[in-house]
């Protein structure tokens, strides 16, 4: 039985939620979000109250129950308040810098590299080692930050890099066997 699942998700002010067959469509403050589910799970709208449920027993079923209420859930958050990731530049000369909707990142090529904002995406730099990546959608927002941090991930040795600000690096003796 999914606890995830059976849940119900309250609607905040403003938050609207139409059901048409197997289309979700969530509108809110801050934009509209739309997904297609899977034929196996229903969703009912009742006095600002979604409720999930599925239509038989099978394990797969059950999985998606979880799934479909998690990512609808995930919609009404992000068209009420918005989802945001934070990433930090470690190392001597790196830096970001903000172009129009272009994000310019100098971490220690010999040219610098320059990241666009995909539809749905804002960046904001408000610090030169600071990077926050914001938008309705968590999915891209998580996409969008993962892709600017494989464009130089942190190195165990000295720690440069481009990290998340919550993310611990685990950091290794070098040569000498001394740590630093």
């Amino acid at each position: 039985m999914s606890r995830i699942g059976l849940a119900p998700i309250s609607l905040p002010f403003g938050v609207e939620v139409s059901v048409e067959g197997t289309k979700v469509t969530v509108k809110g403050t801050k934009g509209t979000l739309r997904r297609t589910f899977s034929d196996r799970v229903s969703f009912a709208v009742t006095d600002g109250v979604v409720t999930v449920a599925r239509h038989d027993e099978e394990r797969e079923s059950k999985a998606l129950h979880g799934l479909s209420r998690a990512l609808l859930n995930n919609m009404v958050v992000g068209v009420s308040e918005g989802f945001q990731k934070e990433l930090l530049t470690v190392g001597v000369g790196y830096r970001a810098s903000l172009q129009g909707k272009l994000l310019e990142l100098l971490v220690g090529f010999s040219h610098p590299v320059k990241v666009p904002a995909p539809d749905g995406i804002e960046f904001e730099v408000p610090e030169p080692t600071r990077i926050i990546v914001r938008g309705i959608d968590k999915e891209l927002v998580g996409q969008v930050a993962a892709d600017i941090r494989s464009v130089r991930p942190p190195e165990p040795y000295k720690g440069k890099g481009i990290r998340y600000s919550d993310e611990k690096v685990r950091r290794k003796a070098g040569k000498s066997g001394v740590a630093r």
